[in-house]
């Protein structure tokens, strides 16, 4: 496929064809690049292969994120693209033998979460190609982007910091330039440019509801699907500065040059000392210091967005530590974010865990998923809503057989990326008629705006209309595994509006 910067071969297996590893930039960011934004990509009339996944971001490895097992390098920023070719699928079973148009198709753009520290699209997890399969219709494309301390550190205040003005937030500069990169070449895929929807989970959520507040961001998006993850996940720059302080320490540096003289696996190691406390930086230039109110102000209010959270988020970081370990990141979190607050938001916090029943662990458990992935997502349903926005929320409810998972983070990405084999967050396969149907809703969304289906389309046989969120009604579709259908949110409970709702206007407690 010619692009702008190269002729890129792809692979095709079945009626799909991948293009993978393909780079989005000029140049890669190192050496004298570390740490600095993303350098466009220029034109090249160079052919070349595009068989095999770029490198994932340097990270630690870590079991539950498929992407970090794959070989790792600074030199990481490339993309993938998937389109159906010829007039059918070649799984007439799942397509139904759906003729492919000759139409620009809508674009689904996927980024991936991980903490903003881990992951990549290496993952199995994040493969394409069966969704294509099952939806020829559209183009899917994966990017990459730097993560952890090579994404999202603060340096400007070091006495040679001035050269890094952009280090906080090169994350989501490098998915801008990615974007950039499809809005120009994604015709030649058969794409729309004009039609395109960025979806991710996690750090991905979060990313997809900064990226449109990011100026000049909207030529590239027209609509968004949030998974359990958004704005609250930020760092202000003092938080930030803190983090990059403790890294300094630990590796007796002063200065960005001495950073640049360590060994890159002992700022990896040096670095596991931030924990879940880095991410994008609030930094009131390329980010606005309050994303709630760029949205109540209408910064947003022309994408239209899909999003929302699983029943018991935190549950997947409970299974993960297991619950004595789980109990002790509770107590530093205390410790580090809630002992400083005003008296009346500690009596709030203090009110919700001794509302909640059950284990020890269950009170963070349940404070958490609220604080990080409930309030955040209700909270974007009101201000873009109040702005004139059309936001449609959903809550997921099914429920992993893996210990303490229940209805953990994650466990909706099998049925939403069509992996029913990869059950390392859901232990088993869900119904696939639910699983199909709620693809669908995505796709619908992709290609409309509105992710309601007919009976005639639904893969259930069932019409699911899904009403818009407004302040008066709430209502949210819940996916529920034999009963998808709206609620109101005040039936649910979805969040606490007296305890939790009031402490969003802090960030990442």
């Amino acid at each position: 496929m010619k692009c702008v910067n190269g002729t890129f071969v792809g692979r095709k297996t079945g009626n799909v064809i991948a293009y993978k590893g393909i780079p989005f930039t000029g140049r890669p960011p190192v050496g004298e690049l570390r740490w600095k934004a993303p350098v466009e990509y220029l034109p090249d009339d160079g052919i070349y292969e595009a068989y095999y996944n770029g490198k994932s971001p340097l990270q630690g490895e870590d079991i539950s994120e498929g992407g970090s097992l794959y070989y790792q390098s600074e030199d990481c920023l490339y993309l993938n693209v998937w389109k159906a070719d010829g007039e059918a699928a070649a799984d007439t079973k799942a397509a139904h033998s759906m003729p492919v148009s000759a139409e620009k198709r809508p674009v689904m753009v996927w980024i991936h979460g991980g903490g903003y520290a881990m992951g990549g699209t290496a993952d199995p997890l994040y493969d394409c190609h069966n969704l294509v399969m099952e939806n020829p219709e559209i183009v899917f494309v994966s990017i990459e982007y730097r993560v952890g301390i090579f994404g999202y550190i603060h340096l400007s205040h070091l006495p040679d910091g001035n050269d890094y003005p952009d280090a906080q937030n090169l994350g989501p500069m490098d998915q801008m330039m990615a974007l950039k990169w499809i809005h120009e070449n994604i015709t030649g895929f058969g794409g729309d440019p004009d039609n395109v929807t960025i979806f991710g989970e996690s750090a991905g959520a979060g990313s997809v509801t900064m990226l449109p507040l990011i100026k000049g961001s909207h030529k590239y998006i027209k609509r968004v699907i949030a998974q359990s993850g958004g704005s609250s996940i930020t760092v202000s720059a003092e938080e930030a500065i803190a983090c990059t302080n403790e890294v300094m320490e630990i590796l007796g540096c002063k200065t960005v040059a001495d950073l640049n003289k360590v060994d890159t696996q002992k700022l990896l190691e040096a670095s596991a000392v931030t924990g879940l406390r880095i991410g994008p930086e609030r930094d009131g230039n390329y980010l606005p210091l309050d994303p709630y109110e760029a949205y109540a102000n209408g910064a947003v209010k022309d994408i239209e967005i899909l999003h929302g959270c699983n029943k018991d988020e935190m549950n997947y970081f409970v299974h993960l530590m297991g619950p004595e370990l789980f109990e002790m990141w509770f107590a530093d979190r205390k410790t580090r974010r809630i002992a400083g607050l005003p008296a009346e938001d500690k009596e709030r916090i203090e009110r919700f865990c001794d509302s909640v029943e059950g284990e020890n662990y269950e009170k963070g458990s349940r404070l958490f998923s609220q604080l990080w992935f409930n309030a955040t997502h209700i909270r974007l349903s009101e201000e873009q809503t109040k702005a004139g926005g059309k936001s449609y929320t959903y809550y997921f409810t099914p429920e992993s057989t893996l210990p303490y998972m229940k209805c953990g983070h994650a466990t909706e990405l099998a049925s939403v990326l069509k992996h029913p084999e990869e059950t390392v967050f859901t232990g088993r396969a869900y119904d696939e008629t639910f699983s199909k149907t709620m693809r669908k809703m995505w796709i619908q969304f992709a290609k409309t705006g509105d992710p309601s289906l007919s009976a005639e389309i639904s893969p259930d046989g069932k019409a699911h209309e899904w009403p818009l969120y407004d302040q008066k009604n709430r209502e949210v579709m819940v996916f529920d595994e034999f009963n998808i259908h709206s609620e109101k949110e005040s039936v649910i409970k979805i969040i606490d509006w007296d305890n939790i709702y009031p402490l969003t206007k802090y960030f990442y407690l």
